[in-house]
């Protein structure tokens, strides 16, 4: 827990060291507006996730009370490309077979090691203790490059739904990854819902 009080401080503070120079950034540097992925339906978390939460209830709540969405400024694109950028490069990248003996373990990354998921968990903690709604940044399986299952960030915001990936510092619409979108946590509750475009994998186990 002290190694990840330390990732999250010194991330946290290089953040707002850099956040100074945000004001002066323009529209232009916004992504483009795009449509949002569509849901189709109700989906069952990967396995993982359910133990995840049963250890971090926290990090799992919704309060219907958020916005399910951001608007989308200068200032906060800024604050998102980079908190994702700092975890990606601050973290040691290592599969929960090698890190816990076990195929797979959603966590913080508490000892400064994780795969994807562990990643991404992180990276929305650090957001929402930057001021973003928890609501609007829902953790989503998708299924990469590899044809493996893969676990991504999506923020949802009025120019379309973002992606932040530990495979890349760029935060990308999210039709623009080369993903194949499976399903993500739903805003109205703790059940996840399907985007319709494949059947899903058991695990998210890569780095």
């Amino acid at each position: 827990m002290a190694r990840a009080a330390a990732v999250a401080a010194g991330l946290a503070g290089g953040l707002l060291a850099s956040v100074s120079g945000a004001g002066s950034q323009t529209l232009a540097a916004l992504p483009a507006v795009t449509i949002p992925a569509a849901t189709v339906g109700e989906a069952r978390p990967v396995p993982a996730w359910s133990e995840f939460c049963a250890r971090y209830a926290s990090e799992c709540a919704v309060d219907p009370g958020e916005p399910a969405q951001v608007t989308l400024t200068p200032r906060l694109w800024h604050t998102v490309t980079g908190i994702n950028r700092q975890v990606n490069t601050s973290l040691r990248a290592v599969t929960d077979q090698e890190h816990w003996g076990v195929p797979d373990r959603w966590d913080l990354a508490e000892d400064g090691s994780g795969d994807c998921e562990d990643f991404q968990l992180l990276k929305r903690k650090l957001l929402a203790q930057a001021g973003l709604p928890r609501r609007a940044m829902r953790m989503t399986v998708v299924i990469d490059e590899k044809g493996e299952g893969h676990a991504v960030l999506m923020l949802r915001t009025d120019r379309g739904d973002l992606v932040l990936d530990n495979k890349t510092s760029a935060v990308l619409p999210w039709h623009k990854t080369g993903y194949t979108f499976i399903k993500r946590e739903g805003d109205e509750g703790v059940r996840w819902v399907s985007l319709g475009r494949a059947v899903s994998p058991v695990v998210t186990a890569n780095r």
